[in-house]
């Protein structure tokens, strides 16, 4: 089943052909991106540790700075005298100086109720800075000092302020909780200091800004060291596609420039050497296929002359065998028959010399394919009628049409049509011939369907060559020369259309002929399967597909064997 094609913008078909063609482009993109995931793991390795040196560095700080600030607190309360001072004035003098010393030192505390409360810090309403929500002291802290005087312990937070127009802050800390008893009273009260860890996120972006420029930077660099490097090792080997590209244009001269003793110089040698040899040898096969072509044209030419003798000594005999003998009646008969044959092969001779000299051209004009078939037909009914086999043209759905060369496309399908009559079984008119038309906005295509001795697996691209035989035993029946295929393939050619065989042994054979509905046209695509359905293969899609780069001219292979 042929699939739709997706239509790519410009741009980005423009892009994906860069990158299919450019192994720079790919080199320099892979070499990016592997560079960009191995400086992102170390990156993100290093980012961790700094943050956990940060952290570790600032928690050892606060908790030296709570465990003075608490055993200074216990000294102070030590020295008071606490049948003076009630317990609420104790409590005041013990948090007051604190909150004073947090506000001016940038941390929060807050005053936890006495040991063995059952209220938490939620519903106690405890003493603390201005500002400072209860909810930025974790509770797993709180349980921590619940039943049994503790030591010092902090944890990570979140701490949560109110600012003066009602909004609500919220920023990483750390609290660090300690208990201080009271003489007044002989309970122990827990205190939570709150740090906030703006100074060390100031750090971390600071340090996670300069790693990312300098990833950057190092992104860059490595860039621009492989597209160098690459470029050494690509330059050359541009240089030589390029050369090659001249070389199968036909600038056979053309060589690379050796620099150095290297691998690529050694490279470059050894490409300059096969280019000689293969010039050498391009130039004597062309000398050898000049002097083929010309003996052929010669001898073409020359044997005219001694075949019209022939010819008018030939008639004249084979219009008076009546009066000879059975036996020299035959021979004259044999005679006019090899002498039509010899006429038809010199015939076939100069227009293979042709093609091969490139003296070949088109006659163009507009015709209509089922008009060439019909007459095609009825030139070979009686061929058909000797053999016993029935040939039919079926009546396409629209008119078939096409600019072409109606003398070379009439000569294709006559060669079509008396090979398929060759190959037929004889007397066997329930099998007829077909001959099957059908166009689309491009391409007009004509199918030739036998159901004779067919074509074993191989056989369907050689039957095109010149004198190839399938059998070699086997009697042409037509006269044919041989040559009949080869001159269509070059016909279609010259069209710049297809020309395909299909075939299975004793299942028959189906050629197709497909032209361009104008002159110049590349095909992509055929309106007719090359495989006929009643054969019970469905027609293969891929090679009827041509890529955009491919000659419109010829197919990728000139016939598919199922």
């Amino acid at each position: 089943m042929r699939v739709g094609r997706i239509t790519l913008p410009t741009g980005l078909r423009r892009a994906l052909t860069f990158w299919r063609r450019s192994i720079q482009a790919r080199v320099v993109v892979s070499t990016l991106l592997l560079s960009a995931i191995v400086i992102s793991a170390v990156g993100w390795l290093l980012l961790q540790q700094t943050r956990d040196g940060l952290l570790r560095h600032r928690v050892d700080i606060v908790v030296g700075e709570v465990e003075a600030e608490v055993a200074d607190t216990r000294d102070r309360l030590s020295r008071a005298p606490g049948n003076e001072v009630n317990a609420s004035q104790q409590r005041a003098d013990l948090i007051d100086p604190i909150i004073e010393g947090g506000e001016s030192r940038g941390y929060g505390v807050v005053l936890g109720g006495p040991e063995g409360s059952p209220a938490d810090l939620a519903d106690g309403g405890a003493q603390r800075t201005s500002g400072l929500e209860i909810e930025s002291v974790p509770g797993s802290l709180e349980r921590h000092f619940d039943g049994v005087n503790r030591s010092t312990a902090w944890t990570y937070t979140e701490i949560v302020r109110t600012l003066p127009d009602g909004s609500t802050e919220r920023e990483p800390g750390i609290v660090v909780g300690s208990q201080v008893r009271l003489p007044a009273d002989a309970q122990t009260y827990t205190i939570y200091f709150l740090f906030p860890l703006t100074e060390e996120e100031e750090t971390l972006g600071l340090v996670t800004r300069a790693l990312l420029t300098a990833a950057g930077l190092l992104l860059v660099l490595v860039a621009g060291i492989t597209w160098l490097v690459t470029r050494q090792v690509v330059t050359p080997v541009r240089m030589a596609r390029r050369v090659a590209e001249r070389l199968a244009a036909g600038r056979l001269q053309e060589r690379l420039l050796v620099t150095g003793e290297d691998d690529l110089a050694r490279l470059a040698s050894s490409f300059n050497q096969m280019a000689s040899n293969l010039q050498r040898q391009i130039r004597q096969l062309e000398e050898l296929s000049w002097v083929q072509r010309r003996f052929v044209s010669d001898v073409s030419h020359e044997l005219r002359t001694p075949l019209t003798t022939v010819r008018m000594a030939g008639d004249v005999l084979h219009d008076a065998r009546r009066d000879f003998d059975p036996v020299t009646a035959r021979a004259a008969e044999l005679l006019q028959a090899e002498l039509d044959r010899f006429e038809t092969l010199l015939v076939d001779l100069l227009e293979i010399s042709r093609f091969d000299a490139g003296a070949a051209v088109l006659d163009v004009d507009d015709i209509n394919l089922l008009d060439v078939a019909h007459r095609v037909v009825d030139f070979a009914r009686p061929l058909a009628d000797q053999r016993g086999v029935l040939v039919v043209v079926e009546q396409p759905d629209k008119p078939v049409r096409a600019q072409a060369d109606a003398r070379r496309v009439e000569r294709i399908l006559r060669n079509l049509v008396t090979n398929a009559i060759d190959h037929a079984f004889p007397d066997d008119t329930d099998r007829p011939i077909v001959v099957r038309m059908a166009a689309d906005e491009h391409a007009a295509a004509v199918t030739v369907r036998d159901r004779g001795v067919g074509l074993a697996p191989g056989e369907s691209a050689m039957v095109f060559n010149r004198f190839w035989r399938s059998d070699p035993a086997r009697a042409r029946s037509s006269g044919g020369t041989g040559l009949g295929l080869a001159i269509s393939l070059e016909d279609a050619h010259l069209h710049g259309g297809w020309l395909q065989a299909w075939g299975r042994p004793r299942e028959g054979a189906q050629f197709r002929l497909t032209l361009p509905r104008r002159v110049g046209t590349p095909l992509r695509h055929s309106p007719l399967p090359l495989a006929p359905v009643d054969a019970g293969a469905p027609a293969p899609e891929a090679p009827d597909e041509l890529p955009a780069e491919a000659d419109a001219g010829r197919e990728p292979r000139q016939g598919v064997t199922s």
